[in-house]
């Protein structure tokens, strides 16, 4: 959740003391496949995709209220769609209450109002007045925490995904970047808020593939955090794929 360098004259004790160990639960499931099936992570685009769009799923709100940390990993290789656009989440990551990189630190504003919104709606602001960063909303109302989405795949909508974003290439330059995302989607602040686990206009589904290979590492562009939190793992991309943005050197095995 960029922002432009700034920081607030006072961050309190509570904010020092935040635990930021990385904790990550992954969905895990029972399954009598072999250790010969396909891989589920497919690194260019056209994906290759044994789950049709008819078989998507819209995620219920209950899956999103939880801890960001918890959410930011369950969120990759799942799909966003507008329109015709489908894009799978290849990369994102977490903001959390007392987290001095997070836009809550700051408390309830016109601009922030929808961070503090319940898990499941969206939070798109305009970062240095160019970018529309979009941000899925975790947890209970009240708490003030998001996940950022940083870069996807494209699934579906490759000619619109290239007229929004001005640019004929199928590379991962396409979109491996917050504000590409944003725009691929055609968003814009007027999005914040919106249920992204009702049907129409942007949604969030789950296509029934689980990622299995995770990277951490930390956030980008959060410099004038405290250390802590610069530090946190709490970036998390999908190993394997070109769909992610820089720095990539940061980024390890979880």
């Amino acid at each position: 959740m960029k922002t432009p360098a700034r920081r607030s004259k006072r961050v309190n004790q509570e904010e020092s003391e935040t635990n930021v160990t990385t904790r990550v639960v992954l969905r895990t499931r029972k399954t009598n496949c072999s250790k010969t099936r396909a891989a589920r992570v497919r690194p260019d685009y056209p994906l290759t995709r044994t789950t049709s769009e008819s078989e998507m799923k819209l995620m219920p709100p209950e899956f999103f209220q939880i801890d960001a940390l918890d959410l930011a990993p369950r969120l990759l290789g799942k799909f966003m769609r507008r329109d015709n656009v489908v894009l799978r989440i290849t990369e994102v990551e977490a903001y959390r209450p007392n987290d001095s990189a997070c836009h809550g630190r700051f408390g309830v504003t016109p601009r922030t109002a929808p961070v503090f919104g319940p898990g499941g709606h969206a939070y798109v602001y305009l970062c240095y007045g160019l970018h529309m960063m979009f941000n899925i909303v975790a947890d209970k109302e009240g708490v003030g925490a998001a996940v950022l989405i940083r870069s996807c795949s494209p699934v579906s909508g490759m000619e619109t995904i290239q007229e929004r974003r001005g640019l004929k290439t199928d590379k991962p330059v396409l979109l491996n970047g917050p504000g590409k995302v944003g725009q691929a989607l055609g968003l814009s602040t007027e999005w914040s808020h919106h249920p992204l686990y009702s049907p129409g206009g942007l949604e969030l589904l789950d296509g029934g593939e689980d990622v299995e290979k995770v990277m951490v590492g930390p956030r980008v562009g959060i410099d004038y955090a405290l250390p802590e939190h610069v530090n946190a793992l709490w970036r998390f991309a999908v190993a394997d794929t070109p769909w992610i943005s820089a720095p990539k050197n940061t980024l390890k095995p979880l």
